[in-house]
Parts: C-alpha cells; sequence; structure tokens
C-alpha cells in the first residue's frame, strides 16, 4: 500500500492511498484458501472445492469484502502512523472503478480528507486563579421555607350556611358542573364534588370570578370563552355555559408551624423538618457555588487558549445545531428582545462565537485530561445509564438498550462526566479563593448587576443570552468536553399524560420543597 500526502493546510490534511493489483491478489487469493474448507458445492466434496472454481463463483463479491475492509483500515493505519487524531470523521472519497479493479485487476486507489486535532500545551493548570462565592444557610431562608411549606399544606373547613357562608377570593368552593355549547354538552366539561380554590387561577378566565359570593345550594350559570390558545382545538375561542351548583364553600385555616405540620410532610418533628431543609439549602448551594467558579474557571481556560487553531468541520457543527435552535425561535417570535433588530448575519457572527467558544473549551480540557490521565470509568457511566433510565419510568430496560447499542447517545453521557472530573482536576491545583457572599448574590445570573449594597460581581465577557441563546451560551459556558463532536442523544418517548377537563388550566406544578 502506497500512501502520499496530497495537502496540508492548517488542520486539513489530504492523503492519496494506492493498492497495488498484486497486493490484492494477494489478499484475494489468501482469502479464497481461508474459507476453502468451509465451501460447500453441489457436485463437491465439503472442503474440495477448487480454488479457482471459488474465484470463478465468489471471486466479485470476495474482492467487495476486501476493498471494503482495506478503507477503514487504511484510514487507521495512515493516521496512527502519522500521529494524527482526526477532529471528525475523515471522509473518503475512492477514484477507483469498482468493475475495474474486481475484473481486470487494476490499483484500487482513493483518497482520505480528514481535520486533525490541534497540537498546543495546554496552560498550566496552577496558574488560573478563580473565587469561589459560598453562602451561609440564614435562618430567615429556613423560616421562609417553613412559610411556604404552611401554605402549601393549606387545609380547609366548611364554613357552614348563611351570610358567613357566602364565598370570596382564597376560599374552597366544591361544586358540580355541566359545560355546554350551543346548548349541547361537551366531552370534559362536566363534573361533581370538583374543589375549586377562588383566585387561584386553575379554570379558565372569568370562570372563578362568578362564583365570588355564591353560597351553599346556590345554583348558576357561569358564562366563559374559553381562550383562542385552548390546548382543545375544538373548544378554543368558543362561548360556553356552565350550569354550576354550589355544594360547599370552606374557609382557609391557618397553618401552625410546627410538629404537626411536619408530620403532614411525613417527618417526626419540627426540627427534623428544619434540619432537612438545611441539608437541601446546603445542596443548593454548593450546586450554586461550584457553578459560578466553574464558570470563572472556563472563562479563565477560554482567554489563555484563544490561539488555538479551531477545525472548521468542528466548529460548523457545533454552529449548525446552535442556530438551528435560534432559527426555530425567529421563526416562532420568542427571539429575545434584545436581538429583535438585529440582522441575521449579526446574529450569525454572535453565535459562531459561541460555537467557537464551546469547541475551543472542549479541545482544550480533553488535552488537559488526557496530558493527566482523566477517564471515565464503566462504573461512572453505568449510573449515568441508570440515573437517565429513571427519568423514564416503566422504560429503563429500553433506555438501557438504546444507550448500549448507540456509541454517540452513550458519548453524550460520558462527555459531561469527563468534563466535570477535568474541571475537577485543574480546581485542585489552581488558586481557588473562597469568598462568602449572601443567597441572592449567589445566586444572582453572572450577566446581571450583583444585588444592591452586594459584594460586585466580575461580569462575564459574553452579553448574556436570550430565550434560546441561553441553552446555546450555557453548553459555551460549560465547555463540554470531547475530542469528538458526539451525537445528538435521541430521548426515549414518554408516555403522554391525559388531558384534564377542558374546563380547568393545567394546575401549576408545585415547587418541591
Amino acid at each position: 500500500m502506497n500512501v502520499v500526502e496530497k495537502s496540508s493546510e492548517g488542520l486539513s490534511r489530504q492523503f492519496e492511498v494506492v493498492v497495488p493489483a498484486s497486493e490484492l491478489e494477494e489478499k484475494l487469493t489468501a482469502k479464497i484458501d481461508e474459507i476453502r474448507p468451509e465451501v460447500r458445492l453441489k457436485g463437491f466434496r465439503p472442503g474440495k472445492v477448487p480454488a479457482g472454481h471459488i474465484r470463478k463463483m465468489f471471486g466479485a463479491s470476495i474482492m467487495g469484502d476486501i476493498l471494503q475492509e482495506i478503507v477503514p483500515k487504511a484510514t487507521e493505519e495512515t493516521l496512527s502512523e502519522r500521529n494524527l487524531r482526526p477532529a471528525a470523521q475523515p471522509s473518503v472519497d475512492v477514484k477507483s472503478d469498482a468493475d475495474d479493479v474486481m475484473k481486470n485487476g487494476a490499483d484500487f486507489a482513493f483518497e482520505i480528507s480528514v481535520e486533525v486535532m490541534p497540537d498546543f500545551e495546554p496552560a498550566d493548570a496552577k496558574s488560573f486563579k478563580v473565587t469561589r462565592p459560598v453562602a451561609p444557610i440564614a435562618d430567615e431562608q429556613i423560616d421562609e421555607a417553613l412559610a411556604e411549606l404552611a401554605k402549601q399544606a393549606q387545609s380547609y373547613e366548611s364554613r357552614g350556611t348563611g351570610a358567613k357562608a357566602k364565598a370570596k377570593d382564597g376560599d374552597k368552593v366544591v361544586i358540580n358542573f355541566t359545560g355546554r355549547i350551543d346548548g349541547e354538552a361537551f366531552d370534559g366539561g362536566t363534573a361533581e364534588g370538583a374543589e375549586l380554590v377562588l383566585g387561584s387561577g386553575q379554570f379558565i378566565p372569568g370562570f372563578e370570578d362568578q362564583l365570588v359570593g355564591a353560597k351553599p345550594g346556590d345554583k348558576t350559570d357561569v358564562t366563559v370563552t374559553f381562550p383562542e390558545d385552548y390546548q382543545a382545538d375544538h373548544l378554543a375561542g368558543k362561548e360556553a355555559i356552565f350550569e354550576t351548583e354550589v355544594t360547599d364553600v370552606q374557609g382557609p385555616v391557618e397553618t401552625q408551624i410546627d410538629d404537626s405540620l411536619a408530620e403532614k410532610l411525613g417527618l417526626s418533628d419540627l426540627e427534623t423538618l428544619k434540619d432537612a431543609l438545611s441539608k437541601r439549602f446546603e445542596t443548593e448551594h454548593a450546586q450554586a457555588s461550584r457553578m459560578k467558579v466553574k464558570r470563572a474557571l472556563l472563562d479563565q481556560i477560554d482567554a489563555a487558549h484563544e490561539d488555538v487553531e479551531l477545525p472548521g468541520r468542528m466548529v460548523d457543527q457545533e454552529f449548525d445545531a446552535i442556530w438551528s435552535e435560534v432559527a426555530k425561535a425567529i421563526e416562532s417570535d420568542q427571539l429575545d428582545e434584545e436581538d429583535k433588530g438585529k440582522s441575521e448575519d449579526e446574529l450569525k457572527a454572535e453565535y459562531r462565537t459561541i460555537a467557537e467558544r464551546r469547541v475551543r473549551l472542549g479541545l482544550v480540557l480533553a488535552e488537559i485530561g488526557r496530558k493527566a490521565n482523566v477517564d471515565v470509568s464503566q462504573e461512572e457511566l453505568a449510573r449515568a445509564m441508570n440515573q437517565e433510565a429513571q427519568k423514564y419510568p416503566g422504560q429503563e430496560r429500553q433506555v438501557i438498550d438504546f444507550y448500549q447499542k448507540n456509541p454517540g447517545a452513550l458519548q453524550g453521557l460520558r462527555a459531561p462526566i469527563y468534563e466535570e472530573k477535568v474541571v475537577d482536576y485543574v480546581l485542585e491545583l489552581a488558586e481557588v479563593t473562597e469568598v462568602e457572599v449572601d443567597r441572592e448574590t449567589l445566586f444572582a445570573d453572572d450577566d446581571e448587576p450583583a444585588p444592591a449594597k452586594k459584594p460586585a460581581k466580575k461580569k462575564a465577557p459574553a452579553k448574556k443570552a436570550p430565550a434560546k441563546k441561553t441553552a446555546a451560551k450555557k453548553k459555551a459556558d460549560d465547555g463540554e468536553a470531547k475530542e469528538k463532536p458526539a451525537a445528538k442523544k435521541k430521548a426515549p418517548a414518554k408516555k403522554v399524560p391525559a388531558k384534564k377537563a377542558p374546563a380547568k388550566k393545567a394546575e401549576a406544578k408545585k415547587a418541591k420543597d
């Protein structure tokens, strides 16, 4: 096999590979001799089919298999012999005519085009100096959380009957109703014993307002118009009349912050509840502190490697992934206000900068990790797979199978683990100074001014990312470490829950405490 480097510009390399006909003939003969003992053909004893007959019957097919094996093997050898690490999958352009090679004994020639990883020496991890903000858990923070839990554990008691039983905002009414459009009842518009807190916004606009002042036993027609963007298309924008009967009016009862509150939440007493809240806040603070110090570190790493040459195809792939999201935001008119007045060229320039930053960080972190022998163990990968599978109850086995059969998806799990381990390695060597701040400062956006009378914070170099841009910017800041772009992970399908009665809007999910 003869290999000639045809061009070398920047990180791009092109090689011409020629496999002489004589070498192909040797491979063909060897392959026939290898399979001959296993060949079974009518008219011949097992294993006694002449090599010439096998060549005549199956030579073209066998040669096709040989050529298919040669291309990847020759590509790997060409790069390995020259100590080149591809930044992306090499492309191969076959120059020979397959029939000419297989039938006429011509040489087999093809070209390999590849973009290689840049060769650079990463900055010394000890040269980085970062600040880690830490925030103590304040008593007021625990008190606020307890008050919120008490609010969520709100209980109600019947107001009885008479004038005092008139419903007002904040009361819970128990109702039976039947919804009709043009006199006809519609599916999902009927309920008995439905509980509704007035002023909660749980039902469609206008419904709750018309029940203020109602008493147990009252029957009233509630007339509302479904929103134009209502989830059920056959109801959107239509006027409906709900024949409604109020069976009970219940007033809120103050929830005491004591052992009984803890018991409602499955804990033994108030002190145990406070301890659980404190531990939860400690975890939240630790995560926020980690993100802050990591962001500061990545900013420094990025600035220290501005001269690293970037593989163009990697940048293009990253930009295309980001821009597809931005394009959707533009199409759905969800682009951030600060970007709406910009031309497409201006936006593309900004997002290409983001793509370049992410690729640069990925390359640098990968190189630091390579030199430090950082690796992701099979145990860590298995743990990540299991955590991902737990997000899809009932489909855990399918999720595991999906990752095991898709190397690209598995790389998508490996990359963030690898990145965190490299960041940990650098932080162990870097000069890290802890600074105490309050909770508001700890959780403030890096690109927003710090709260009044709080320590000033360093502003990040890149501007704040808008709606769709936020995700792209976050990726750029986190700098997912990977030597090659990982294939996008296809999430296993989740079952869609059944919709509630059209009279109700989707109830806001309560924050978990």
